[in-house]
């Protein structure tokens, strides 16, 4: 072996090492939060088919069917944008930004979902149908995700 090429063996080694220590950085393990964040994700995707305001379910308010006004429709966009397809793509790629990313934006759903039902309450738009069941389990299943995407960020 030659002199010079140890130091260049080493040095792509050295590089390598490198890489593999900034991706483990940038990655996050979940643990047994995962499986908290996977029925908070359940528990919103069934919310969908339950009523959020008289006997409307939610996916018809997700699609605009009839008025409900802006923070139903506002918070239907959040807690499926935040809570189901970005705690998916979070768990699945296991990056610790979308972690960030999820942990945020759940968080201000659960403040759009708080909002939402105390539209339902005052019924400015359509005489006051209230909040339905299907409308406060989205907004307990969205706070459960808030709150384990911030544990599993500040864990790393």
């Amino acid at each position: 072996m030659n002199d010079r090429e140890v130091p260049a063996e080493l040095a792509a080694l050295d590089a390598e090492l490198a890489g593999v220590a900034r991706r483990v950085e940038h990655r996050i393990d979940p643990g047994r939060t995962a499986l908290t964040v996977s029925i908070g994700i359940l528990a919103l995707t069934v919310s969908l088919v339950l009523p959020w305001t008289g006997s409307t379910p939610g996916w018809e308010v997700l699609a605009g069917t009839e008025s409900f006004g802006l923070l139903p429709r506002l918070f239907a966009f959040t807690a499926i944008g935040f809570g189901v397809l970005g705690s998916a793509l979070a768990l699945a790629t296991r990056w610790w930004g979308l972690a960030w990313v999820c942990a945020a934006g759940c968080g201000i759903s659960v403040i759009d979902g708080m909002w939402a039902i105390w539209s339902r309450q005052i019924g400015v738009p359509d005489g006051g149908t209230g909040a339905g069941i299907g409308l406060v389990l989205a907004v307990l299943a969205v706070l459960v995700l808030a709150a384990s995407w911030a544990r599993i960020a500040l864990r790393r």
